[in-house]
């Protein structure tokens, strides 16, 4: 059977490229006699995987010396645990601005650990925009801010220009969803983490990088495990770490860099956003569920404003090797992830599908 064209919001798309030069080194890495998935975390082989994939990173993403990398398990899931655990500790308060599913989540858990101040959310709207604020919003004694940057289910995202103005607060982003797909400036931030299965590879690996002087505010009196002291003193080895998913998160960005870096990749998803959004606004059918202004460049949702059509349409495209265009149950509707991974192929692929569709169907 071919490669089908994979929409999936996550575990998504990957590079041919990545995957078959994983496929070559399965049974046998490099001189080892063995595969990775078979290597000690301890070993010398093991140690130059992990140290190129931070260092690769690093470059990709031009990010400063002073911060931190670490490959850590849980997932976002955790991450919303642990940051509280960890800064929620001195005023007790923390700044969220509630823009979908994952910060509603990510606000239960901080609410566990303090005051929880709740600065703007879009939910008046089922979050199809992203809410205004103001610096005045931001308690300046507050142990952090936090957003989610690109938000998967509903499609909308902060644009790199704009970042909420959180003042002198610490800054926290979920990046899951849009890590490596635009260009941003590290420095705007305390704290960038990242799930791996949408634009860095497999899942069972999280990305944090953490400023040294925002790290020195953790909360010692916590489990070990759950302490990011822990693991930046261990290199992200403190126990077994996913050392598979690590390896791939490794090529993925060699892959990056081989395509000319995080720039081109931008422009890249641009064009291909573009076009996408270009048909659906041109359309007479297809109608864009977020506004204008905060549509995400990696999650692409619409709807045909009917509830059977949508699942013609997603039924057809199957049919054609489209795949994975169902939208979050949440929400319904139809969605096009187009991460890095996805080529501007498969994006023109599926609006001439959206063509066809329209016109027979009208």
């Amino acid at each position: 059977m071919e490669r089908v064209f994979n929409f999936s919001a996550g575990p998504s798309t990957m590079p041919i490229e990545v995957l078959e030069r994983a496929q070559k080194e399965l049974v046998n890495y490099g001189e080892a006699g063995m595969s990775v998935m078979e290597m000690s975390h301890r070993s010398k082989d093991y140690q130059e995987i992990i140290d190129r994939a931070e260092g690769t990173l690093r470059e990709v993403m031009n990010i400063p010396d002073d911060y931190k990398v670490l490959f850590l398990q849980g997932g976002g899931s955790t991450q919303f645990a642990m940051i509280p655990m960890n800064f929620m500790h001195k005023s007790k308060k923390a700044c969220y601005i509630n823009t979908g599913a994952w910060t509603k989540k990510s606000i239960k858990e901080a609410k566990l650990f303090g005051d929880v101040k709740v600065v703007g959310t879009s939910e008046d709207k089922n979050f199809a925009y992203i809410p205004k604020t103001t610096r005045a919003d931001f308690d300046q004694d507050a142990d952090y801010a936090y957003i989610c940057q690109n938000n998967t289910i509903f499609g909308t995202r902060y644009t790199k220009d704009s970042l909420p103005d959180v003042g002198n607060v610490p800054l926290i982003s979920d990046l899951s969803s849009n890590i490596l797909s635009e260009e941003v400036n590290v420095s705007d931030y305390a704290m960038i983490f990242a799930g791996a299965q949408k634009n860095v590879g497999m899942a069972g690996v999280t990305i944090c990088i953490i400023k040294d002087s925002f790290l020195e505010n953790t909360n010692d009196d916590i489990t070990t495990m759950l302490k990011y002291s822990t693991h930046v003193a261990k290199g992200s080895m403190f126990n077994t770490p996913p050392t598979y998913a690590i390896y791939i998160a490794g090529l993925m960005f060699e892959w990056v860099k081989n395509q000319g870096g995080v720039k081109e990749l931008e422009r890249r998803n641009n064009e291909k956003a573009d076009l996408l959004y270009g048909f659906i606004d041109a359309s007479d059918m297809y109608t864009g569920t977020v506004a204008t202004e905060d549509r995400s460049l990696m999650n692409v949702t619409f709807v045909t404003g009917d509830a059977d059509l949508d699942a013609k349409f997603i039924a057809e495209a199957k049919e054609q090797g489209m795949v994975n265009l169902k939208g979050h149950r949440s929400v319904g509707g139809i969605r096009a992830s187009i991460y890095n991974a996805m080529p501007l192929e498969g994006v023109q692929k599926l609006v001439n599908f959206m063509k066809e569709f329209e016109k027979n169907n009208r």
